[in-house]
């Protein structure tokens, strides 16, 4: 029995070096002291030791079975450094290398527009209001002053559902949203989605966006008006930018107008994307209409007001010398990556 236990030894030890993988050892483990190990069908035959020399040959395997475990460990624990290092001498990382540039994306350009309006009103003072695209026929309508024979009303202008509430046509409800909280005076932009049955073209969306801004105060005059207006075209387009005012109709304000800038494609002088007039509209404005500010709680024969609106997609196809529509939502990346 010792005899065979010397030799169990000895084998193991000579398989141990020859081993250098953990998955080597771990099978030489079951092959030594597993239920059918060499190890374990001695101990099964210690019976036939005669009873004298039991104790004596049991501890003898214990202490060859304690001696073949600690040499399992120090073998595992040496592989593991080995394994270590060269997978640390694979990864290895030289920090001296230049490092790749990061591939990001890049604001799209109505985002880049929205943020620049804000920026400017907030600038000058004026604060930023949110309010719900689904609206009833008072906000959308009424209390505008659009009368039920007035076209935008019409089935084919407006998405309407069956309880008689409609997408909003414009981002103006929020003007009576912000009136009726009665917290005067008012400076506030309103930017969100309006929705209209337009057909899709180069200049045309049922899906667009539009930004309000509405000032509530005493002794508010179209002056202020003019002047909010051709401070702020200045700062978005330039400033050499040139405005002008044009008579227009629009049932919530009175007066009202129409606001141009200097075309940027030919600098005013005249081309065909301004169609030779140097202008291009920008946006829709006026002294907000008595009966507005009466249905919204406010006294017009204290306070005054003006409002105007313009389309974020314009303001952006101004900006930046885009010509058709379209292109802001076909999301081709070689467009984007322009701006």
């Amino acid at each position: 029995m010792k005899e065979k236990l010397a030799e169990l030894k000895l084998q193991c030890t000579e398989r141990i070096v020859q081993f250098s993988s953990l998955k080597d050892l771990e099978q030489l483990r079951l092959d030594m002291l597993g239920k059918k190990g060499e190890l374990t069908q001695l101990l099964k035959s210690l019976g036939s030791v005669a009873p004298e020399e039991r104790p004596i040959v049991g501890q003898l395997v214990n202490s060859v079975r304690e001696e073949i475990e600690e040499m399992l460990e120090n073998a595992k624990a040496t592989i593991r450094i080995k394994e270590r290092n060269a997978r640390l001498s694979i990864e290895k990382i030289d920090v001296t290398k230049p490092g790749k540039a990061a591939v990001v994306g890049v604001k799209h350009p109505m985002t880049t527009v929205l943020d620049d309006l804000k920026a400017i009103f907030i600038g000058m003072g004026y604060s930023i209001a949110e309010g719900p695209e689904i609206e009833t026929p008072y906000y959308n309508f009424e209390a505008l002053n659009i009368p039920a024979t007035h076209p935008a009303r019409s089935e084919q202008d407006t998405f309407y559902f069956d309880n008689g509430n409609s997408l909003r046509t414009s981002t103006s409800p929020m003007q009576v949203h912000i009136m009726e909280k009665g917290e005067l005076p008012i400076r506030a932009i309103c930017p969100g989605r309006v929705f209209r049955r337009d057909e899709v073209d180069a200049t045309h969306a049922p899906v667009f966006h539009q930004l309000e801004g509405i000032v509530v105060d005493k002794d508010v005059t179209m002056g202020d008006l003019k002047g909010t207006l051709e401070l702020f075209a200045r700062e978005f387009l330039g400033s050499d930018t040139k405005v002008r005012f044009r008579p227009h109709y629009f049932p919530f304000t009175e007066p009202s107008a129409e606001m141009d800038v200097s075309c940027f494609a030919c600098g005013g002088v005249g081309c065909r994307v301004c169609k030779y007039e140097g202008f291009i509209e920008l946006l829709g404005c006026g002294m907000i209409h008595p009966r507005v500010l009466q249905m919204s709680g406010i006294d017009p024969n204290v306070y005054s007001g003006f409002a105007f609106g313009m389309g974020l997609e314009r303001a952006t196809m101004q900006k930046f010398g885009i010509s058709d529509l379209r292109l802001l939502y076909e999301n081709d990346v070689r467009f984007l990556k322009q701006f």
